[in-house]
């Protein structure tokens, strides 16, 4: 029995988080976990700097190392978040100090169907020519991505 027991908890040790560990940073990532500690370094013994309590929050990968991730957040704040408590599923955070409108298509002139205070974070499944698509509880839209965080500017080209 001990001999299938270690092996199986080296394996769960080794695991990546949901973000890819494959993937080369910079990448977008977002956090999953309703709690989640940013850290001075990689490791559980490196003092914890934050504590987010917002699951869905864009982060962006800057580093990788084995189940650590060092982010950047929203505010410019860096530093390192367990792997699995992140995921690769792309939100956005709407910035500024207005509120920004959410269009039916990716145009400016396109019908408003709702608006977005800022700090309201999203679900992205698509961005190109300047827009991104967001899902913010079940209300879809476009938005300018200029207007978002967790957009790489080549991205708001496209």
């Amino acid at each position: 029995m001990l001999r299938w027991v270690l092996p199986m908890i080296a394996w769960l040790l080794v695991l990546p988080g949901k973000a890819d560990a494959q993937k080369k940073p910079p990448y977008w990532a977002s956090i999953t976990a309703s709690e989640a500690k940013m850290r001075t370094g990689p490791g559980r013994q490196f003092p914890a700097v934050w504590l987010y309590r917002r699951s869905g929050l864009p982060v962006r990968v800057i580093e990788t190392y084995p189940n650590w991730r060092k982010v950047e957040d929203p505010d410019g704040a860096k530093g390192w978040i367990q792997a699995n408590l992140l995921s690769e599923d792309r939100t956005g955070l709407v910035r500024g100090e207005k509120i920004r409108l959410l269009r039916a298509s990716p145009a400016a002139s396109a019908d408003i169907v709702w608006r977005a205070e800022p700090g309201v974070v999203g679900k992205l499944s698509e961005c190109q020519k300047g827009w991104c698509k967001i899902n913010v509880r079940g209300q879809m839209g476009y938005i300018e991505a200029s207007q978002l965080w967790g957009v790489e500017p080549a991205e708001m080209r496209r």
